[in-house]
């Protein structure tokens, strides 16, 4: 029984799986059906933490972003925001996407509530800047859309 019961669940895993792992590049626009949103970003904020105050780690450079002191490379520069996030998939869409765009990542994750998040943005200055610009107050998500090659694709929406 054991041994059966252990068989039908990696089955099922198989399955699950599988269908997770679809590659929509080779489906048509008729054979899936596009995704206005995923995950979307709204209520993007600039956030101040306690960190920054220690001017022997942080100096500030223009309101929301800092120079790390201890680091040493040209991605020395950090930015905290906080935003709401409502969850329609599982994927990391459109934090992913965010950190590609921009050049950017994940420096530090602080404590979340619910569906507010906070993180730390790392990057080369003129990339969080450029974040900063275009992100702050917006809401962000992704959605599908068909190329000219009539596969399917996800793109970064910023409004």
């Amino acid at each position: 029984m054991k041994v059966l019961l252990t068989l039908v669940f990696l089955v099922l895993s198989l399955n699950v799986t599988s269908a997770q792992t679809t590659d929509k590049d080779t489906l048509t626009s008729s054979e899936y059906k596009l995704k206005s949103e995923y995950n979307v970003m709204t209520d993007i904020k600039l956030e101040t933490r306690g960190r920054y105050k220690n001017t022997k780690k942080y100096r500030l450079i223009e309101e929301g972003i800092y120079l790390d002191l201890n680091e040493t490379d040209s991605f020395k520069y950090r930015m905290t925001i906080s935003y709401n996030q409502v969850i329609v998939t599982t994927d990391q869409y459109p934090l992913e996407d965010i950190l590609d765009e921009y050049l950017l990542y994940v420096s530090h994750e602080f404590k979340s509530k619910k569906d507010t998040f906070k993180i730390e943005l790392g990057g080369d200055l003129e990339d969080l800047k450029r974040a900063k610009n275009d992100l702050i107050g917006k809401k962000v998500f992704n959605r599908d859309y068909v190329g000219e090659d009539g596969k399917i694709y996800v793109k970064l929406v910023v409004e």
